[in-house]
């Protein structure tokens, strides 16, 4: 996607997106798979992301999922007229990376909060820890998506890889903990 001679982050691919007006389930597929690669929406219809390989599938789902229902898009490679655009532009591209981010840290905590409170009133099932299990993995998703769209980086990164190590920790904590009540003899049995 990037021409050899453009400057890293100078570049974006801009998607001008014209739904089919009905049903709408198909403007919000495309609005979907736009918000799931981190596209920045510049306008109504009007989306963008830095020129670099990781959202070139992204785009190409996004324009069939248009096309397929009826709408039209159009791709155009901008580009700034100098340096303070590129910055302008990655400066909200960041900060909509690190809102980002902030949701993965409130699901963290809220991924914490459940665990602290199955280990509270000593819930050792299973059924239990197959589901934080789960969670624990699309937190884990969550992170390799926005790991990978973090082009510019983010502030909050850092941060996000030792909340999720906190995470890894903790339920691997629940785990033995399921593990050693359920090999537990009965009381009597001894």
């Amino acid at each position: 996607m990037v021409s050899p001679s453009a400057e890293p982050g100078s570049r974006w691919p801009i998607l001008v997106i014209k739904p089919a007006a009905e049903p709408s389930r198909h403007r919000v597929a495309v609005w979907r798979e736009l918000r799931r690669i981190g596209a920045l929406s510049l306008g109504q219809g009007v989306w963008a992301v830095p020129d670099v390989p990781v959202f070139a599938d992204g785009i190409a789902r996004a324009i069939a999922l248009t096309e397929q229902a009826g709408g039209q898009a159009v791709t155009l490679n901008a580009s700034g007229r100098g340096p303070e655009d590129a910055a302008r532009f990655q400066a909200l591209f960041t900060a909509a990376r690190s809102a980002d981010w902030a949701e993965f840290l409130a699901d963290c905590g809220k991924f914490g909060a459940e665990l602290a409170k199955e280990i509270r009133i000593a819930e050792f099932t299973l059924a239990e820890l197959e589901e934080q299990e789960q969670s624990l993995e699309r937190l884990r998703r969550r992170h390799r998506d926005l790991t990978a769209r973090a082009v510019y980086g983010a502030p909050e990164a850092a941060e996000a890889g030792k909340r999720l190590k906190e995470c890894t920790a903790a339920c691997e904590d629940h785990a033995e903990r399921v593990f050693r009540a359920l090999h537990q003899a009965p009381e009597g049995e001894q």
